[in-house]
């Protein structure tokens, strides 16, 4: 489900669990895993990439649409946990959005401490509204701390997907590149961070999040919450609407 790029000192993983990066349990934990063995291990800084015209669709609906309540409260558990740990980051991060990014993605990408993103017709955002699933508060706090509250909610609520150049203008990603140079510009800025000397870099990163390091210990209390969320009957329509659509352009 994920590949290990060693480039020098920063390490790149690279999504691939076709056919769209879903996440699901076993790449969720597995994410959180391959990420603790690399900061762990020496990699001074880390890039998360997708394939060309993919970043991660989210969340894999279909998989997930079928598990008890205790599944899916423990699947938002780890969930959270990965953003918080990606969050609280002891090396820089850079998200080396590839191209689509919906929802489960665009999370993904927003608790890195970089984004560059890929140019083409891609979409990125919080789109979980139009799939009939509420925001969790602790996202909405960090797509606030990233965009500013008064966009972080137009955004959220309507649940719009955005171009990359809209995510650019409004702060969503940081850099916009061609398609085939996101994990370069990524790589880049990883780079750039890694020629300051260290301590005081990394230091100083972290106290600049220090309120999102704070509100991301609290992620994994929300998982009962959005378990709540899930199985409203709204959003189990909403779901199972989805996943026909889904099968019926398989068909």
């Amino acid at each position: 489900m994920l590949k290990i790029h060693e480039h020098g000192a920063v390490a790149e993983i690279e999504m691939d669990r076709p056919p769209v990066n879903a996440m699901n349990q076993e790449f969720v934990d597995e994410l959180t895993r391959v990420y603790g063995n690399l900061s762990a291990s020496g990699a001074r800084a880390i890039v998360i990439s997708g394939r060309e015209g993919l970043f991660s669709a989210g969340l894999d609906v279909p998989a997930l649409l079928g598990k008890s309540r205790h599944e899916i409260t423990a699947f938002w558990a780890s969930f959270f946990r990965l953003m918080s740990v990606i969050a609280a980051s002891p090396v820089p991060v850079a998200a080396a959005i590839t191209g689509h990014a919906p929802a489960g993605g665009a999370i993904l990408a927003l608790h890195c401490d970089y984004r560059v993103a890929a140019q083409g017709e891609y979409g990125i955002g919080l789109n979980e509204v139009q799939v009939g699933l509420p925001v969790p508060v602790n996202i909405l706090f960090m797509l606030e701390f990233v965009i500013g509250g008064r966009k972080a909610m137009s955004l959220a609520s309507t649940g719009a997907l955005l171009t990359p150049d809209q995510a650019l203008a409004i702060g969503l990603v940081d850099e916009l590149v061609r398609a085939d140079q996101a994990v370069a510009a990524a790589l880049a800025w990883c780079e750039k961070m890694l020629v300051l000397p260290p301590q005081a870099m990394n230091t100083t990163r972290l106290n600049a999040k220090s309120v999102v390091i704070a509100k991301a210990q609290d992620n994994e209390s929300y998982a009962s919450t959005a378990a709540d969320y899930w199985f409203s009957a709204e959003t189990q329509a909403a779901m199972s609407r989805l996943v026909d659509k889904l099968g019926k352009k398989k068909d």
